[in-house]
């Protein structure tokens, strides 16, 4: 295809691709209410559980529109991921040969549940964080939530942690595009637990232990899995390596 065409094509796929963002965006502004209440849950929690008073706040006039149409767009690009997925797969794929659109294909099949995996973990263990969190203040006192930075509290941690669990999957991917070998992996295991402990003592307060290996631990196991995958994928190759040397020998 000439310039103009790749272009023509790439603006078709975008103006899919914001279409079902858009309609994402809508089912997310009717389900927004529901969403926020889901949100709110571990303060409702703490706060019966710890037998103090903690509220929501609204500083600002727009604060609670701003909020709304923020879990809007959120929610509509999660609604809508296989729609714009789709489209980024029918944009690259007619370039790529059958060995890197099964790469490709694999990594984001394998990535997106591990995402939203991984994004299930972080909710797991929020309502740990906010109580940790406001158990600080005395028990005498009103607990305040600014809303937006709630959100985003809540948003970033999610992320953070859904785009750890996806990690993984490009150890593996660099081992089938044979940038790194299983052996490099398995020989920098305990700098990765280091850096895995280091990443959920930050992602979480330092004082919640039980969180941190409650993230830490699959997080880990993850690690080794994609080592394993790395091993038989490396024996395998090693195994096809040898038999083309002893085909190639005969010949000789």
């Amino acid at each position: 295809m000439p310039l103009g065409a790749h272009l023509l094509e790439l603006r078709k796929r975008l103006f899919l691709a914001a279409i079902g963002v858009v309609i994402g965006a809508a089912i997310g502004w009717m389900l927004s209410e529901w969403i926020w209440e889901q949100l709110r849950e571990p303060v409702t929690a703490m706060a019966e559980a710890q037998h103090r008073k903690a509220e929501i706040n609204y500083p600002h006039i727009t604060s609670a529109f701003d909020l709304r149409l923020q879990i809007s767009l959120y929610s509509g690009l999660i609604l809508s991921s296989p729609m714009w997925l789709y489209q980024i797969f029918a944009f690259l794929t007619p370039g790529l040969t059958g060995k890197e659109k099964r790469y490709t294909f694999g990594f984001f099949f394998t990535a997106v549940p591990l995402f939203f995996v991984g994004c299930a973990a972080g909710w797991i263990v929020l309502p740990n964080i906010v109580g940790l969190m406001a158990s600080f203040a005395p028990t005498d006192t009103v607990t305040y939530f600014e809303a937006t930075a709630y959100f985003n509290f809540v948003l970033k941690l999610l992320l953070a942690i859904g785009v750890a669990f996806v990690l993984p999957v490009f150890l593996v991917l660099l081992n089938f595009a044979g940038i790194l070998s299983a052996v490099s992996i398995i020989k920098s295991w305990r700098i990765a637990i280091l850096i895995i402990c280091l990443f959920t003592a930050i992602a979480t307060p330092a004082a919640d232990v039980v969180s941190m290996f409650m993230l830490a631990i699959p997080m880990v196991l993850l690690y080794f899995l994609a080592y394993g995958i790395a091993f038989l994928h490396d024996r395998r190759m090693a195994k096809r390596a040898a038999a083309l040397e002893a085909e190639y020998a005969d010949l000789g």
